[in-house]
């Protein structure tokens, strides 16, 4: 795919969605941070729901820390993988407390460090909560990237770094935003919906639907 084809993508996907962010609901980096450790292998929607009851009671890491794992799970039992997610959670609140001061650290190391963040967790939160020109690369982004020509690649980190490579830096900050809503929505895993797709004539799937 040619550069001049990458830019038209993200004009197009721009003027669709100006202003795209993730769907998790937060309102703050702490908020953020637990909600991305809880979304692994689980729906935006089922840890919007956990967190609605979690944030009212507990929405910083002295108070979810003041929980414990056996009160934090039951708040977390929809979700999951809840158990290890809460033993995490808890050693996470313990080190940003013991060692940030209660903050969220803003750089990729200090961020993975934390148990039960990965790489794609901290590169949601740099650029979602710290607006770092990021390219968090879940399931989505690694399908839509190497089923249009954007970016293919054999994993994530792969494509990770191509698309950090060959998407226009003025598109950068908020890329990984509209190429996951994308492949949430459009560019669906069994079957994409290309006719309804604002890039279908830039795409360079070669099987698009009528849909």
């Amino acid at each position: 795919m040619n550069q001049q084809k990458r830019i038209q993508i993200f004009e197009r996907l721009r003027a669709a969605n100006p202003e795209p962010t993730t769907e998790l609901v937060y309102t703050s980096p702490f908020e953020l941070l637990v909600a991305v450790m809880l979304s692994a292998q689980a729906t935006d929607v089922s840890v919007n729901k956990a967190t609605a009851k979690l944030f009212p009671a507990a929405n910083t890491p002295k108070a979810i820390y003041a929980l414990g794992v056996d009160k934090l799970k039951a708040y977390i039992k929809t979700i999951g993988l809840f158990n290890t997610k809460a033993e995490n959670l808890i050693k996470t609140c313990k080190i940003l407390i013991d060692q940030y001061d209660s903050k969220v650290p803003d750089t990729r190391d200090a961020l993975q460090a934390l148990p039960g963040v990965g790489r794609k967790t901290a590169n949601v939160i740099l650029n979602t909560a710290f607006h770092q020109k990021t390219m968090a690369v879940d399931t989505h982004i690694f399908r839509v990237s190497n089923r249009i020509g954007l970016a293919p690649g054999k994993n994530v980190l792969e494509v990770e770094k191509k698309l950090l490579k060959v998407v226009p830096d003025e598109f950068l900050l908020d890329a990984h935003h509209w190429l996951i809503l994308h492949g949430r929505y459009t560019c669906l895993a069994r079957k994409p919906r290309c006719g309804s797709c604002v890039i279908e004539d830039l795409c360079e799937y070669k099987d698009k639907t009528e849909e």
